[in-house]
């Protein structure tokens, strides 16, 4: 045991006595591995399924995204139930280490449907892969925010978190065009699916045995209702899950809808693959900026100036046709970047907000919450969507100019409107974040 008036972390820099240890890089990184496979698991959800279970296995759309909905409704509400009963528990590797089998055992099923699988079918594999990923997501995140003492700390920890996690987001993107055989798409996801489990277990181990400790949760034995209420008694909580929500399902509707847009407004399938990825790695390319610029200018500011250009961006989206595959291209790289500053500010944003309740917060609560808001985004998304799209008469493969102009619209002005209104709460409240100016 080290003695003296100084002791050093992981970085060998000097720190104040009874000081938690401040995590260097490769303890970061360690951290940060478990994002890639939860990223990895997520995407297929959101992007790949609907349109697997449409196109593959001829379920009606408008099921699909009912389905869709109830489901992702009943995960949502799962969330905060989870959260109070990590608080309880108060172990956070442990309630991963449970989370993740069931997990990987859900995400094959479900990728990998036997014939004849139907709506049922679906709705019980949605169940049990959001179960075990809310379950290692919610004390994953904790774990994250507990770890952080400072706002600095708090954008590193998040950014190494979402930089892994857009490195999934492109392997899960990417990996079905890969692994299909002369093209078939639904083979491909099948493979991605199983490929799922040896990724998992080398992404988790690192970080379940080389994760920076952090200081040890207190155990939370109140009642749950209790525990919700006292989250949703911090007004600029509920403030800054008002701007989250409004951003994300607008950032939803785009995930749910891109690839009908792409096969039928683009007319190129053969290009969704490279073009998710394209989305993804610019995603995570843009890391470095949003940090930076979060440090400079502030993490409210970085974040209204990505929903500017997101607008800009999607109004682009609505006004190009078939065959414009390079525009779409750059609109991806742009779309893409701005995904960076979704992914990493408001967490690190929540993050401050948990830091200056200084210990009193129940991490696990605040977590279950967030991520019922997260669900309830892309539920709402793809849950109206999806329908919507249904009722203006658009169907998979469409030809016709009008449905053709119901998705563009559904794709690129819904999301522009939504994200107007994010952009107004954000500024309207940014003094609750801590921004002044």
């Amino acid at each position: 045991m080290e003695t003296g008036s100084a002791a050093r972390d992981w970085n060998g820099v000097q720190r104040r006595p009874g000081a938690p240890p401040v995590p260097g890089d490769a303890r970061l990184a360690a951290y940060g591995a478990l994002g890639l496979p939860l990223a990895f698991a997520a995407l297929p959800i959101y992007v790949h399924v609907p349109k697997l279970y449409a196109d593959e296995l001829s379920l009606p759309l408008a099921l699909v995204g009912t389905v869709l909905l109830v489901t992702r409704v009943v995960d949502a509400f799962s969330d905060p139930l989870l959260g109070w009963f990590s608080d309880r528990v108060a172990r956070r590797r442990a309630l991963i280490c449970s989370a993740l089998p069931v997990l990987a055992l859900g995400m094959i099923g479900l990728l990998d449907p036997p014939s004849g699988a139907g709506a049922l079918w679906l709705g019980a594999l949605l169940v049990l892969v959001t179960a075990g990923y809310s379950l290692a997501a919610i004390n994953y995140h904790a774990w994250g925010a507990e770890l952080a003492q400072d706002a600095a700390m708090r954008t590193r920890v998040v950014a190494w978190r979402e930089g892994f996690g857009l490195l999934g987001v492109v392997l899960a993107a990417s990996l079905p065009a890969l692994l299909a055989a002369g093209g078939d798409a639904a083979l491909g996801l099948m493979r991605s699916g199983w490929l799922f489990l040896p990724l998992l277990v080398a992404f988790a181990l690192p970080t379940l045995l080389l994760g920076p400790p952090g200081p040890a949760p207190l155990a939370h034995r109140g009642p749950i209702f209790a525990a919700m209420f006292e989250a949703l008694g911090d007004r600029d909580f509920r403030r800054l899950l008002g701007v989250f929500a409004a951003n994300g399902i607008a950032a939803a509707i785009p995930a749910s809808t891109v690839l009908f847009f792409i096969d039928d407004v683009l007319r190129a399938p053969e290009f969704s693959g490279a073009l998710l990825a394209v989305y993804f790695v610019a995603g995570a390319l843009s890391l470095p900026l949003w940090v930076r610029l979060a440090g400079r200018f502030g993490k409210a500011s970085a974040w209204a100036a990505s929903m500017m250009l997101a607008m800009l961006v999607f109004g682009w989206a609505f006004a190009i046709g078939a065959g414009d595959v390079t525009a779409f291209a750059v609109i991806c790289v742009l779309s893409g970047a701005t995904l960076g500053a979704d992914l990493a500010l408001p967490p690190a944003m929540l993050a401050d907000l948990l830091g200056r309740r200084q210990g009193t917060a129940r991490a696990g609560a605040l977590f279950g919450l967030w991520n019922l808001v997260t669900k309830s985004n892309l539920a709402l998304a793809a849950g109206l969507a999806l329908p919507l799209l249904a009722l203006l008469d658009y169907r998979p493969g469409s030809t016709d100019p009008a449905a053709l102009g119901a998705l563009a619209a559904t794709y690129g002005l819904l999301p522009l409107t939504l994200k107007l209104v994010a952009l107004y709460l954000l500024l309207r409240w940014r003094k609750c974040f801590g921004e002044d100016r």
